[in-house]
């Protein structure tokens, strides 16, 4: 049993990142305090990758929790900011298991066949124009609506309404484009079990 691979640092720094995410769960209310916590562990889960390919430590297990904890951070904002904000966390965690269950830890890759516009956002590991741009979507869009909410944009930075609406327009945007994404993953494991079933049928 490879319980050394817990070990690995990458593995350590998704520690730190629950641990970044529970403390900004219980300080929810304090926008000085939830901020810098919630938007470490976003810095830090772009960060995990990076040091698992520089050390060679990359592992199924560590591809698994950084998703886990994506999915644990991003739930626990939608959920706070909204009523319905259970929708887009089911969504998520719907997308996690059918991306894991049929494509496994490198399921980035594994894109090839799908069509053009979900490779334009899966290329490069999203490092192209509609990658940022429905990464930008997935991750900072609720903590830019946690700062228009509790007005950290306009009296921290200072940002004018139309800014902080431009915004909004643009990371939705983004965030509408994952979901078109994240809808045909599920479209496809659907068709990837049922022909499954098919095929031992025959």
């Amino acid at each position: 049993m490879g319980i050394h691979v817990l070990l690995y640092v990458p593995n350590v720094i998704g520690y730190i990142r629950i641990l970044l995410v529970l403390t900004s769960w219980m300080l929810y209310s304090y926008p000085e305090n939830f901020v810098p916590l919630y938007v470490l562990s976003i810095i830090l889960d772009g960060l995990d990758g990076w040091v698992a390919r520089k050390l060679k430590q990359t592992s199924r297990f560590g591809a698994w929790l950084d998703v886990v904890i994506d999915n644990v951070g991003r739930g626990m904002l939608w959920n706070m900011l909204y009523d319905w904000g259970w929708l887009v966390s089911s969504l998520e965690w719907c997308v996690f298991v059918c991306n894991h269950n049929a494509r496994g830890a490198q399921w980035k890759d594994t894109f090839t066949e799908s069509p053009v516009w979900v490779q334009a956002v899966m290329a490069k590991g999203f490092k192209t124009p509609l990658g940022i741009l429905t990464i930008a979507g997935l991750h900072v869009l609720p903590v830019w609506l946690y700062g228009y909410q509790h007005e950290v944009l306009s009296h921290a930075l200072y940002a004018p309404y139309w800014l902080q609406t431009l915004g909004i327009l643009v990371l939705g945007a983004g965030r509408l484009l994952c979901f078109a994404v994240e809808m045909w993953c599920i479209v496809t494991h659907m068709k990837f079990l049922l022909n499954e079933e098919e095929e031992k049928k025959n």
